[in-house]
């Protein structure tokens, strides 16, 4: 998946919220998003996602499979929460939504409308209309907040599982909940623009930084090969001969 100079402004003539993006993401990785609130990361979170179009620049070969969890769950629906499900369900051409319910511990909240649900149980809803259909890109915006103890134990594990199929996870999480997992990249917005550090946020640097190593894998075998080392722990990530 690239981004391509990308830029986002909400009106002609106002400033740019999001300003010459460019970023490459590989099957398996877990990228952690900061920034300051108003830094516009819903907005990035919205345009990787397909829902909002750039003002300016491209965004290419985004998985066919996207799940989206917003920081706020829109509770103004008509629904209990399996009516909802199984409406997303068939949104999502028959995609099973019970097991990750279970997974969840969402049994109490199947009869309850979704007005009526608190805002950490909107997020188990949002999580499981975002998993349900196994996305290849996964994008979580602000997903801790309010969840039980719990569920933020298991949120870990589950991105962690997606990531391990090759899937592409984006969190938008100023809480950390997600520094546990090995191989994280860190991007952070400042005045509209995207950078990326080799250290979480407010962590120091470790000394041994590693030592990079180039392999060359036959094109068939490179997403195996990535998701086999991202899962002993290594930074692994396809990049493109030069010249």
């Amino acid at each position: 998946m690239r981004l391509s100079k990308v830029s986002f402004r909400y009106r002609r003539r106002e400033p740019f919220v999001i300003e010459d993006v460019d970023a490459q993401l590989a099957p398996g990785d877990v990228i952690e998003l900061t920034g300051v609130n108003g830094a516009g990361k819903s907005t990035l979170l919205r345009l990787l996602a397909g829902l909002t179009r750039p003002t300016t620049g491209t965004i290419a070969e985004r998985p066919e499979v996207v799940g989206f969890a917003p920081d706020r769950f829109p509770t103004a629906q008509p629904f209990t929460v399996t009516a909802y499900l199984r409406h997303m369900s068939r949104v999502r051409g028959g995609a099973r939504w019970e097991p990750w319910a279970e997974r969840l511990n969402m049994g109490h909240l199947l009869t309850v409308s979704l007005g009526e649900l608190s805002k950490g149980s909107a997020h188990k809803v949002g999580l499981v209309q975002a998993l349900m259909a196994e996305p290849g890109l996964l994008i979580l915006d602000e997903p801790f907040a309010g969840l039980d103890v719990d569920t933020r134990e298991a949120l870990p594990s589950i991105t962690g599982e997606v990531a391990g199929r090759g899937g592409i996870v984006i969190v938008s999480d100023h809480q950390g909940g997600l520094r546990s997992l090995p191989a994280m990249r860190h991007w952070s917005l400042v005045d509209g623009r995207l950078k990326e550090s080799t250290t979480a946020p407010g962590l120091e640097p470790v000394e041994d930084r590693g030592t990079v190593v180039a392999v060359t894998v036959p094109a068939s075998e490179v997403h195996d090969f990535l998701a086999r080392m991202r899962g002993e722990g290594y930074l692994a990530r396809e990049i493109e001969e030069s010249g």
